[in-house]
């Protein structure tokens, strides 16, 4: 490996390849999200059914609470949009690389739960498109990210086409459990407790800034646990077909070293006799 390189697991190569592959996914995940469920009037609705439900079964829309918390103090304000906005493409990518370099054994599942997770997502935005609690300012919600940041869905440093109705499920949520337990895992030092702390973090700041109802959280969470189960059965099958198709071609080999033709004893003994003139002579 050239001078320069021992600190990659592998090479230059590998890394622009597994950058370029998720940067696409990516890409093209938003672009097909991106159409899923634009009948406004279907996701307001969603949206109010999920509004009434929280408000029957816990007196009260707990987003707002939170929201009007962290209004009444302006760094806490700025704090949760800035990890709303952080959490799920820039701190996504710096933990997929951070695995990718350190924990590289590691790498491939945690890419590979990420992407099943979000694909399992994708239907629920096309059948049940969510409008979030911010498009609701008759029941008291702030667009807080309007208001407080330049950054918006579609705009920013890193443009991408976004859905305003994807509420349900939280993708936020559910990514930044997958990336929080993974990395409380494989992190060796005491920041480890700051990872544990993130799906927290993150989940309040989707409530706070008035992105998600509770209800949208709660199924990001069990999106995020389908996913890892989902990937893992994946993983073993694929590890299992491997195995099959190893054992067969290693039992064709072995057959194969079995069946060698038999010499005919007047051929062989021809061929010791020749065998034998060739040493004498040689002797001479």
């Amino acid at each position: 490996m050239p001078l320069g390189w021992s600190w990659l697991p592998r090479s230059w190569f590998d890394l622009a390849r597994q950058a370029a592959l998720w940067l696409s996914f990516v890409f093209a995940y938003q672009l097909v999200q991106a159409g899923a469920g634009h009948e406004r009037g279907e996701a307001l609705a969603n949206g109010l059914r999920v509004a009434d439900l929280e408000q029957d079964h816990v007196h009260g829309l707990l987003e707002l609470s939170l929201q009007q918390f962290a209004r009444s103090y302006r760094v806490l304000d700025g704090a949760v949009a800035f990890i709303y906005w952080s959490s799920e493409f820039a701190v996504v990518a710096f933990a997929l690389l951070w695995v990718y370099l350190r924990r590289h054994d590691s790498f491939a599942s945690l890419r590979n739960t990420l992407i099943v997770t979000n694909l399992i997502a994708l239907p629920f935005f096309y059948a049940f498109p969510t409008a979030p609690p911010r498009t609701f300012p008759s029941l008291g919600f702030v667009d807080t990210l309007k208001d407080s940041s330049s950054l918006g869905n579609g705009h920013g440093l890193l443009p991408l086409p976004s859905n305003g109705y994807a509420a349900m499920p939280s993708l936020h949520s559910a990514d930044a459990l997958i990336i929080g337990v993974a990395l409380a895992l494989l992190v060796r030092s005491r920041a480890r407790a700051l990872w544990l702390l993130w799906p927290a973090a993150v989940w309040f700041s989707v409530l706070a800034t008035a992105n998600h109802f509770w209800v949208d959280v709660a199924a990001g969470i069990v999106l995020a646990a389908v996913g890892v189960l989902v990937t893992q059965a994946l993983t073993s099958l694929i590890r299992a077909g491997r195995f099959r198709q190893r054992s067969h071609l290693e039992a064709a080999c072995h057959d194969e070293s079995l069946v060698r033709p038999v010499e005919p004893a007047e051929g062989r003994g021809k061929r010791e006799e020749s065998d034998a003139d060739n040493e004498r002579a040689a002797a001479h």
